[in-house]
Order: C-alpha cells, then sequence, then structure tokens
C-alpha cells in the first residue's frame, strides 16, 4: 500500500492553514483563570456587535439545565468561584460534569451565563475591570483575525475549560439527541467548479443532511477524518461518532476543486469552499478545505479539514 494515515497528511502540502488561531489558543491558555474569563466576556461582548450568536435549543441546553439551576441559586461569589474552577481545569463536581459535555452544550453553557451576566443574575466582570496587558494583547490578536477564525478560537476557548477529560476514565459523553437525516425530497445536491467524483459530491451531500450513517460508509474501515488543529481520527467507529457529536446541522458550501491521480491507483482531491455553522447560522462562514485521498475503489482513506489562512486561499488549487 503506498500510503499510511501519516504520509497522506501531506498530500496537497502548499495549503495554508490559519495557523494564527492554534498560536491565539495557546496564548489564550497561558493566562490567569480571571483573565481568561474576561476575555471571553470581552470578546463575545464585542462579537455581538457584528456576528450574532443564535440561542442554543432546548434539546442541548436539557442537560446542562441541573448545573445551570444550581449555579442560578448561587451568590456571586460562589459564580464567581465556580468559573474560576472552570478556567482553572480544577477537580471539582462541576468541573467533572461540564468535562462529559459535547462542545455544542458547552457553548449554550455560556451562551446563556452571557445572558445572565447581562442581567444581573451571574456575577458579573466587575464595573471598570481592565485586562492585563497580555489579556489585552491576545484580544487584539482576536480582533484582527477574520470572522470565521474569531469563532473557532472563542469556541475553543470555552470547549477547553473545565476538568480534563483524559482524567477521568471510562465516561460516556452526554450529547444532545442526535438530528434524522432530512428527507431526501428536501435536500439540495451540491455542485463543485472542477469536480465530478461522486464520492466526494456524496461526502458533502450526506453530511449537509445529517446523513451520518450513509456517509460513515463512504470511508474505509481503517480510514482516517483530521479535523482543524487536530490528531487524524482513525477508525469508522471513532469517525461515525465524532459525525454525530460535533457535525449535526453543519452546511457545507463547497465552491471547486481540482483532483490529481496518484500511486496505485489513489487519486487525491482538494476542494475549498466555506462552512456555515448552526451557532452562527449564514453571517458567518468560515473559509475552509477538504483534501481527499481516495483508494483505487473510490473509498476515502483520507480526508483533511483546514480552516484557511484567508480568504484569497479559496483560489489556491496548487499542488
Amino acid at each position: 500500500m503506498p500510503f499510511t494515515i501519516d504520509s497522506a497528511r501531506g498530500i496537497f502540502p502548499n495549503t495554508l492553514s490559519a495557523d494564527a488561531v492554534p498560536a491565539t489558543i495557546a496564548r489564550f491558555n497561558q493566562l490567569s483563570a480571571e483573565d481568561q474569563l474576561a476575555l471571553i466576556w470581552f470578546a463575545y461582548l464585542e462579537m455581538g456587535k457584528t456576528i450574532t450568536v443564535a440561542a442554543p435549543g432546548a434539546a442541548n441546553m436539557v442537560f446542562a439545565e441541573g448545573t445551570m439551576n444550581a449555579i442560578r441559586q448561587m451568590n456571586f461569589a460562589e459564580q464567581t468561584q465556580v468559573m474560576c474552577d472552570l478556567a482553572n481545569r480544577a477537580d471539582t463536581p462541576i468541573c467533572r460534569t461540564y468535562a462529559t459535555w459535547t462542545a455544542n452544550i458547552k457553548l449554550g453553557f455560556w451562551f446563556q451565563l452571557g445572558e445572565w451576566m447581562e442581567k444581573g443574575i451571574v456575577a458579573p466582570i466587575p464595573q471598570g475591570y481592565q485586562l492585563s496587558a497580555n489579556a489585552a494583547a491576545v484580544l487584539q490578536t482576536i480582533r484582527t483575525l477574520d470572522p470565521g477564525q474569531q469563532i473557532t478560537v472563542l469556541r475553543n476557548a470555552v470547549v477547553d475549560l473545565g476538568y480534563d477529560p483524559g482524567k477521568l476514565g471510562e465516561f460516556n459523553k452526554v450529547a444532545e439527541p442526535v438530528v434524522a437525516p432530512q428527507a431526501a425530497a428536501q435536500r439540495t445536491k451540491v455542485s463543485i467548479e472542477g469536480i465530478t467524483n461522486q464520492t466526494v459530491l456524496d461526502y458533502m451531500d450526506n453530511l449537509n443532511a445529517n446523513d451520518f450513517d450513509v456517509l460513515i460508509n463512504l470511508f474505509t474501515d481503517d480510514g482516517a477524518l483530521q479535523p482543524p488543529f487536530q490528531r487524524p481520527i482513525v477508525g469508522r467507529d471513532a469517525i461515525y461518532k465524532f459525525f454525530r457529536e460535533e457535525c449535526q446541522n453543519l452546511k457545507l458550501l463547497p465552491e471547486r476543486g481540482v483532483s490529481e491521480p496518484t500511486e496505485d491507483g489513489f487519486n487525491q482531491i482538494k476542494v475549498t469552499g466555506k462552512v456555515q455553522t448552526p451557532w452562527f447560522g449564514a453571517s458567518v462562514g468560515m473559509n475552509m478545505s477538504w483534501r481527499f485521498l481516495l483508494n483505487p475503489d473510490g473509498k476515502i482513506f483520507f480526508v483533511a479539514i483546514d480552516l484557511l489562512a484567508s480568504p484569497k486561499e479559496l483560489l489556491n488549487l496548487m499542488r
């Protein structure tokens, strides 16, 4: 076999991903707990002027309801301590519960906290509070990112809070209900300039339709999917779990692509376009690329999903 997962990661090496995102997240993680919380608050307030965040659905938030109600009953000092514990990744019951939630539930949790802060139900940032120089520098960096990169940084900032799930041992991930696949009659098929490969088109169409049972059959048994700024997820079971927990209600808008045959009947295909998320809707399209490596039977052996460095990268289909 000419490819391994590691070697497959090198296809289309000229793809420029948004390295500013992991670099900014790393700088955020070096801040004090107090500064992390203040920066999240300031950033969300500022983003709210230009980017509309969608309110979480009831189905998402039912899993956080008990924790949210407990926080609501606390006094301001206790509420502040809970948020500091989350930022400190402390070993507390609430931090452990938070660690078991999927990203969407965590985003909903902070959305609700933000609303309660504005209403005076949850302890606000003290009036006149000033960010430290380091936190202010990170916030200024976030301001310079494009909207898709901004929401990725802020998403990761809250997702990585709480107790380290790697220390929990075996546990069941608390996830919102899986949305039923869209009815066939309601689906709109994508078209991609320069690409007619049916596997790639089916990947986009089935992901847009939340049809993960059909989507996963496009992969080889030992295939891999590499999300932005992460290690590859290997094996159909693990990829299927990722789709169900992280990819519901995404809207993929591929635009153009290029296809090249490679060794031993494999085919590599790069597609660029945008992705809209249920949290930010049509107001923000993240500039993305998908780098596929298909085996001789047309199955996906590897696909890397990259958040692109700039809008002009949408046109960069160089090998």
